[in-house]
């Protein structure tokens, strides 16, 4: 099932926030950062198409990671627009993990070259910590429409796994020149598929020790009280 996804204008406002700023500008930022990087090349022109004075756009965005963390947020905002919790409840797990992942794929297929720009960006040694928090936000929220309710360590493991799936399918769209990525799909049902083979025997050698004090699951009480 393909839903259509395209960023919609942003409504106007009379007074925006600077997260409001960052919203507006996000989706269009893609577009100029494959010809000019991410920069204030890409910035000013996205900001005027938003209506944004230059000025309040440059205080918005403290440099090229914010620009790029903006448009994946932007990412996540249409994905989850487009297949919300209700949409996936239907399907068995795969297929709503297999589905929001490759709606992000979709997402960003148009501007591989800004994709380039950005991953190039945040794999600079300063910019790693934004990139892991990135791939966790993505894999977070995915997993989350997907149903998830996890507090022990599948909390964790699920998107540690997630995430590397989408990095590296991010990977493989890049250098996939069929015309209905074709090559990326195949290379993400593989993935997929070891990520399940992975749960299944992490299940099955869980399933013959006794239950044991976890850390993990403490913390995750901490983070998700039981109601």
């Amino acid at each position: 099932m393909t839903q259509t996804m395209s960023a919609a204008p942003a409504d106007p406002v009379l007074d925006p926030t600077l997260d409001e700023v960052r919203a507006m500008i996000a989706p269009r930022l893609a577009a100029h950062a494959a010809f000019d990087g991410w920069g204030e090349a890409a910035l000013l022109p996205a900001a005027a198409e938003a209506g944004i004075d230059p000025d309040v756009a440059r205080l918005a965005f403290a440099g090229p990671a914010d620009m790029i963390d903006a448009w994946f947020a932007s990412i996540d905002a249409r994905m989850a627009e487009a297949w919300p919790a209700a949409t996936l409840a239907a399907m068995k797990v795969r297929q709503r993990i297999t589905t929001l992942v490759w709606a992000r794929i979709e997402l960003v297929a148009p501007e591989r070259e800004a994709l380039r720009r950005a991953l190039a960006v945040l794999a600079l040694p300063v910019n790693a910590p934004r990139a892991a928090r990135l791939c966790w936000r993505a894999a977070d929220i995915m997993w989350r429409l997907a149903g998830d309710t996890a507090v022990d360590y599948n909390h964790y493991t699920k998107r540690l796994l997630l995430g590397g799936v989408y990095s590296a399918t991010l990977l493989a769209l890049l250098g996939d020149d069929d015309a209905d990525l074709a090559t990326t799909r195949a290379f993400l049902d593989r993935r997929i598929d070891n990520v399940m083979q992975i749960e299944k025997a992490k299940a099955q050698l869980l399933g013959q020790g006794r239950p044991r004090p976890s850390l993990a699951r403490f913390i995750g009480r901490l983070r998700y009280p039981p109601a």
